[in-house]
């Protein structure tokens, strides 16, 4: 069964997480630079079997677009452009990155661990795609 895997799209860094070939179990899989995105998941999908491609939709507390909206409906458009054979599904970000920082106090890290922004977008988006998996089944 391929894989899905969950984008938490940041100006700077985008945090990725991907599931197990059985769709059960979401893992963070990596941070990378945001402007070297499209390279990295064009190198992965020739590797990978992935059947769609989660993107975090950012939204106010009101349910409108965040002020981050439109950086990221630009980045859609090009993943578009680049895999228009694969399966896009928008998802709400929202809280994601509070979740994450949490998690990691949770889990024990320490403050310098915590301060790991790289950490908290691959966190964010592991969160973002299990929860997606608790409402598929």
């Amino acid at each position: 069964m391929p894989r899905i895997l969950a984008i938490d799209y940041g100006l700077k860094r985008t945090g990725i997480a991907v599931t197990d070939e059985m769709q059960l179990i979401a893992s963070g899989l990596t941070t990378v630079e945001s402007p070297t995105l499209i390279l990295f998941l064009k190198t992965y999908f020739s590797k990978e079997k992935v059947e769609k491609v989660l993107i975090g939709e950012p939204k106010q507390m009101n349910g409108l677009p965040s002020e981050s909206a439109p950086l990221i409906e630009k980045f859609v458009l090009e993943f578009i452009k680049n895999f228009p054979e694969m399966m896009l599904v928008r998802v709400d970000e929202r809280f994601t990155s509070k979740m994450a920082f949490q998690s990691m106090i949770d889990s024990g890290l320490k403050k310098k661990q915590r301060q790991n922004k790289a950490l908290i977008d691959e966190i964010s988006a592991t969160i973002m795609l299990q929860d997606y998996l608790g409402r598929k089944f």
